[in-house]
């Protein structure tokens, strides 16, 4: 009974997932790959690899990739390290403030950046007021450094990813090697660089390959920073031109070929690393209390980190509240007339309620289906169940860019999507189904991860009273995940309520447009069009600060479980 539910939930996520994500993936490859006459053709493929602009912008975007990745790296690993090692004052909270990047989508954090860099911004005036630059030729910082600023954003906002993988590495060592070597005469460099950080490469190649592919295919921040000569830049022109022009799906194609071989690398780097596989510590490792000088140098890194990665939200929040800011190091006057002409503005309120529609309804849909995949996975005994769980993992691998693309196709023209376009061109079910596959593995992987922490004997139990297996699941196994379910939920509701590629794409229509689409919008309004953009990225600030603290009390250290292939 048993064998043939976890079947039959497994035939009908299968078909599902075949439909709205394979389907996608496979149609961007036949459009890149097949001429009007449908046979195969790879001249798409070679007018974008022959001509110099295309290549430049692929090259651009690998590069951001690579160095965001690395910059990081350079944060991450040191903050990880300093929070699993030793215990200084503060350490509770700035390990929480340090998280503080992910509450605000880093191309709204971007236009805060541009204000504070541009010819008049903050920078300049701070520099010409201390006498180190002239007023009369003052520098465009991201005139010629549009590329390190859109890796700095990058990197400011993605490195909690990869500090909470590692930290989650770190907490499954076993210290008895570390004291072992220790033991042996192994110098701390020696201890770090032989055992701590070849234990932790698990960690540190699963979140690095989400940073790399986030930063590969990052479409708002060049957008904001105009930086055009970038692979998902010059996709996402091509809208304007698509049915006459296939060259966005070759590259889309190219993209997602490099994202998948980046993905099946890491696979292949952990499924070799014997490592990956390492039974769980026998004991705790002993925090080291760190006082005086040194505990103080401790907790001013994680400070200067938190200060200079919130650089983007204050931005936004000066700029949301400011009536003049140019010119000036701080806004001369602050008003809170923007949030008022916000609210009154026709593109927010009406974006607000598309995006709490639209994201309540792919939750709701991750939730069904996670617990649905993680029972599969935890509870059966059916083969091929590990298979399973990868494959709810592969829309981390796969671009945002790529699955709007195969919607957009496949929704236009009385395509195989078009029933999910409503009256109106309203995208809805579309946007719902969307973002539902993208944030899957988030709700995923916090039930797998709570299921496999519960106690089953506790639903064995109830079976031996009598309760079939299915009502003991329900009624027992399910509450004792409630936390990590609960978490995993938050977090997929509250990136779908800030999604920008399937925001961007699939809107075409303002009546239509989510959040992020509408502060889009907004930013190429003339006026105080960019001071009503930060008021709405203030407000979608403090709405994902709030989900995402939740999702963290609840799941604590677990946390980077749910950021991992």
């Amino acid at each position: 009974m048993k064998r043939g539910k976890a079947l039959l939930i497994t035939l009908l996520v299968t078909a599902f997932f075949g439909l709205f994500f394979i389907w996608p993936v496979c149609d961007v490859l036949k459009q890149a790959f097949v001429d009007e006459e449908g046979a195969f053709t790879i001249h798409f493929l070679w007018a974008v690899l022959s001509n110099p602009i295309y290549l430049e912008g692929l090259w651009n975007a690998f590069a951001l990739g690579v160095a965001s990745t690395f910059v990081t790296f350079i944060v991450a690993l040191p903050l990880a390290l300093m929070s699993y090692r030793w215990a200084f004052p503060g350490k509770k909270w700035l390990s929480l403030l340090v998280l503080a990047p992910l509450v605000l989508p880093p191309f709204v954090g971007a236009v805060g950046v541009r204000h504070i860099l541009g010819v008049e911004g903050a920078l300049n005036a701070f520099l010409i007021d201390l006498g180190l630059m002239a007023a009369s030729a003052p520098t465009d910082w991201l005139g010629e450094g549009k590329f390190w600023g859109v890796v700095v954003m990058n990197a400011l906002h993605l490195y909690p990813i990869l500090y909470m993988n590692i930290l989650a590495a770190l907490g499954n060592l076993d210290p008895a090697m570390e004291q072992a070597a220790q033991n042996l005469g192994a110098s701390p460099w020696k201890r770090f660089k032989k055992i701590t950080l070849p234990l932790c490469m698990p960690g540190i190649f699963a979140g690095a390959a989400i940073v790399f592919i986030w930063s590969f295919t990052e479409l708002g921040v060049p957008l904001v920073f105009d930086y055009t000569r970038v692979a998902p830049v010059q996709i996402f022109d091509g809208l304007k031109d698509l049915n006459a022009n296939p060259i966005p799906y070759a590259l889309v194609a190219i993209m997602l070929t490099i994202s998948v071989c980046v993905y099946a690398f890491s696979k292949v780097i952990l499924g070799r690393n014997k490592l990956a596989h390492a039974s769980k510590p026998k004991g705790n490792a002993q925090e080291r209390k760190l006082g005086g000088l040194a505990g103080a140098m401790a907790s001013l890194t994680f400070v200067a980190v938190f200060v200079l990665a919130t650089i983007p939200h204050f931005g936004v929040l000066f700029l949301s509240t400011s009536s003049d800011w140019y010119g000036t190091i701080l806004p001369e006057s602050l008003t809170l007339a923007h949030y008022g002409e916000g609210l009154g503005h026709p593109l927010v309120l009406g974006s607000i309620k598309n995006s709490l529609l639209y994201a309540s309804g792919a939750t709701f849909l991750d939730v069904i289906l996670g617990v649905a995949i993680a029972w599969v996975v935890v509870r059966s005994k059916m083969w091929g169940r590990g298979v399973l769980d990868a494959l709810m993992m592969l829309p981390l691998a796969v671009p945002g860019l790529v699955l709007a693309f195969g919607y957009l196709s496949m929704s236009e023209n009385g395509g195989a999507f078009a029933f999910l376009i409503g009256e109106n061109g309203n995208p809805a079910f579309l946007l719902v189904i969307a973002y539902a596959v993208r944030r899957l593995p988030f709700v995923v992987r916090a039930a797998v991860s709570g299921l496999q922490q519960s106690n089953v004997q506790l639903e064995e139990a109830a079976m031996s009273m009598g309760a079939s297996p299915s009502r003991a699941f329900w009624r027992v196994g399910l509450p004792l995940i409630g936390s990590s379910l609960i978490a995993g939920a938050i977090l997929a509701f509250a990136f779908a309520m800030l999604e920008v590629s399937d925001s961007l794409i699939l809107a075409q229509q303002a009546e239509h447009y989510p959040v992020t689409k509408a502060i889009y919008a907004l930013l190429s309004t003339l006026g105080n069009g960019h001071e009503i953009a930060s008021a709405l990225g203030v407000w979608a600030m403090v709405f994902l600060g709030v989900a995402i603290a939740g999702a963290f009390v609840l799941v604590g250290r677990r946390g980077g479980g749910l950021f991992r292939f």
